[in-house]
């Protein structure tokens, strides 16, 4: 869900090859759930092994991720600690959602109509903590950083790119911008063509800079928490009824400070949460500081991981890790020379 400012925020389409040598803070979660849904079979199935059990999540963090290490991108994944109280509204909508997809996909199934059984099939991904352990496992012995945020894994990634551990965060969401991540970069992990209903469309990673964001609207960086709250944030979904992006962009830019942006809003009764308690989450996020400190590469450990307990290639795996070998080797004579 998150933050749903894209309409009105500035961004720019940038090469893989433009983020080479550079640090990038991964939103595991999202990324993982991106995978979940999005690496399946035509009737909507997710990978799995001889013993049933799910492995798109895997494929998608080896494969995708080998891509960007063949790149020269160094990658930091960050997994969610504890979430807010605030949050247990966005997680009752979520299951919500989940329950109606899964309900459409066992009708789709009994109709046999496999277009809506691929579709609604994404709509009940879950991640659980076998799950979360072997994919910190997996990154882990593929030479990436892994790091444990006390809180909201997003605002922690976006605290790495404050203190210039990272160069960037990546995440689908917008709610790294708001808690001020320098640059926000989205469709990072995602595969370079999606299938739509007129054929394959190539996806490009897009830029989003923190300042140019608040030049281009003309904002401050209370302004964009604000602004952030009134669209709907996971912390207050929905935000305030009949009020979208750009409503409540005019309305910040009018206003300018928080308390006169709310209180009236408050006095007429259409707030149903309390926006103090809100934008004190963005203002101070719950996160550390952490040094990133990136793992060796473990060939041996993959292999176990993926051939050896889920059944994936070893062919495939092993030339992966050729690939990724070559690179390094490469690398490391350019600069020796």
């Amino acid at each position: 869900m998150g933050l749903q400012i894209g309409d009105i925020v500035p961004r720019k389409e940038i090469q893989f090859s433009d983020l080479k040598g550079k640090v990038i803070a991964v939103d595991a979660f999202n990324a993982l759930y991106q995978f979940l849904s999005s690496i399946r079979q035509p009737d909507g199935t997710p990978l799995m092994d001889d013993q049933k059990r799910i492995t798109s999540h895997l494929s998608g963090l080896f494969y995708r991720n080998m891509a960007l290490l063949h790149e020269g991108v160094r990658l930091v994944y960050v997994f969610d600690g504890e979430y807010h109280a605030l949050k247990g509204k966005t997680h009752e909508k979520r299951q919500d959602a989940k329950d109606r997809a899964k309900e459409k996909y066992h009708e789709a199934v009994e109709e046999e109509d496999l277009e809506s059984m691929s579709k609604y099939s994404r709509g009940f991904v879950k991640l659980n903590e076998e799950m979360i352990a072997e994919s910190k496992e997996l990154l882990e012995a593929m030479g990436i950083c892994v790091v444990q945020a006390p809180g909201e894994g997003e605002m922690q990634c976006a605290e790495l790119a404050k203190s210039g551990e990272a160069w960037a965060v990546a995440s689908q969401d917008y709610d790294a911008l708001a808690v001020g991540a320098p640059r926000l970069i989205q469709n990072l992990a995602l595969a370079r063509t999606r299938k739509t209903s007129s054929g394959f469309v190539y996806i490009a990673p897009e830029l989003l800079e923190y300042e140019k964001v608040l030049n281009t609207l003309d904002i401050d960086a209370d302004q964009l928490i604000c602004l952030a709250i009134l669209v709907g944030t996971d912390f207050n979904p929905g935000g305030v009824r009949g009020i979208g992006p750009k409503k409540a962009l005019a309305l910040v830019k009018e206003k300018k400070y928080p308390v006169k942006i709310f209180k009236p809003l408050e006095e007429q009764g259409k707030l149903n949460f309390e926006w103090q308690t809100v934008f004190e989450i963005f203002k101070k996020p719950n996160v550390h500081r952490q040094a990133v400190v990136f793992p060796k590469l473990d060939k041996q450990t993959i292999i176990e991981i993926l051939a050896t307990r889920h059944d994936f290639s070893l062919e495939r795996v092993q030339k992966q890790l050729d690939k990724l070998q070559e690179v390094k080797k490469q690398g490391a004579q350019k600069t020796l020379f």
